[in-house]
């Protein structure tokens, strides 16, 4: 999601795809640029770039690879306020916002929510399985800040087994289709498994890029929750890396749009390695600020300056941690790769070129 903090433009008019797509707005690239060259001035080392908020964490799906449903019946129940969603994200000052949960859509005021971030000029991406999109859809209005950002973890049969509901692609395929038509901006996030293969990762984005033509696309490899039911199909390091440089390979990466810098990419490659930088996309629930990322849970903080302040963030990270082994998620690097980005001219000019 922050890779679009390096490209601009309008909804793309054509099949032109990859890093050389502008289907981000201008006032975005400039927003979110300028907040990190003023975190840059101010010499703060350490800053968020998104909320990952979660409202809530019930949902209408148990998909066999999340760890975030697994709670008492008591903890499914509790809905975040409006008002306490808002203070969290004014609290830490990220410039963007990912509203997500659970299904953030079975939140009663989950709009007003949006709807609130969005008249502070918070660029809002709305994650969603799609499932009650159109009925919801009405709730909400099309905006330069706000893009729906849809889960599909592959064609049909596979997305319908990832999330064990039949039916599920299909109904999500025609939610984007009418919010495309409604005027929302319309982005996809996909989560892969050792189960995937180089031609399954080219066939899902090949039909959001092509077929679909949603204005951008996230990647991720799978994290292993601890909580999940099915433990055996994460991804190692070394599959993940194998996985994307052979799905990549032919001119497809530039070709698609994806949502991430290019740097970011190339780790998936293992064409670079970083460190993890939890700090960059903290997660807000009905719990407070997670320790140490949307991903693990040490813990909880009452305001994103005691998170910042009170997590010891040299912990973690693959060698540190083990259960940060095999983690090569966005949340973790890709605010590392975009820090990178910005402290360096050859890499800030690779990224606006889409090389």
């Amino acid at each position: 999601m922050l890779g679009h903090i390096l490209r601009c433009g309008g909804r793309d008019a054509g099949p032109l795809g990859g890093e050389l797509s502008v289907a981000v707005p201008v006032r975005q690239n400039l927003r979110l640029g300028a907040y990190l060259v003023r975190q840059k001035l101010a010499r703060r080392e350490k800053f968020p770039l998104i909320v990952e908020l979660e409202p809530l964490f019930a949902c209408n799906l148990a998909c066999v690879g999340c760890g975030k449903i697994q709670y008492p019946a008591h903890i499914l129940k509790q809905r975040m306020s409006v008002a306490t969603a808002v203070a969290a994200v004014e609290e830490c000052g990220a410039p963007m916002v990912s509203i997500a949960g659970g299904e953030p859509l079975i939140h009663p005021e989950a709009h007003l929510i949006a709807a609130e971030l969005v008249a502070r000029r918070k660029f809002v991406y709305f994650c969603t399985n799609a499932l009650l999109m159109r009925k919801k859809m009405g709730n909400f209005s099309p905006s330069p800040y706000f893009a729906w950002a849809v889960h599909l973890d592959g064609l049909r049969e596979r997305h319908d087994a990832s999330v064990d509901h039949a039916g599920t692609f299909d109904e999500a395929v025609e939610a984007i289709r009418q919010a495309q038509r409604r005027g929302f901006r319309v982005t996809t996030n996909t989560t892969f498994f050792n189960t995937d293969t180089p031609q399954t990762v080219r066939e899902v984005l090949d039909f959001l890029n092509d077929d679909l033509r949603v204005d951008q696309m996230m990647i991720s490899p799978a994290y292993a929750y601890w909580k999940a039911p099915d433990q055996d199909h994460f991804l190692g390091v070394e599959q993940t890396r194998q996985l994307f440089r052979q799905a990549f390979a032919g001119g497809h990466r530039r070709r698609w749009r994806l949502n991430h810098s290019p740097l970011f990419l190339d780790f998936l490659e293992g064409k670079a390695d970083f460190a993890c930088t939890a700090w960059g996309i903290p997660s807000y629930s009905v719990f407070g600020w997670q320790r140490p990322c949307y991903l693990m849970s040490d813990g909880y903080a009452r305001t994103y300056q005691e998170l910042v302040e009170t997590t010891d963030w040299a912990r973690y990270g693959r060698g540190r941690d083990p259960r940060c082994a095999n983690c090569m998620a966005h949340c973790g690097y890709e605010p590392t790769a975009v820090l990178a980005t910005m402290g360096s001219l050859k890499q800030s000019l690779r990224a606006l070129s889409g090389a």
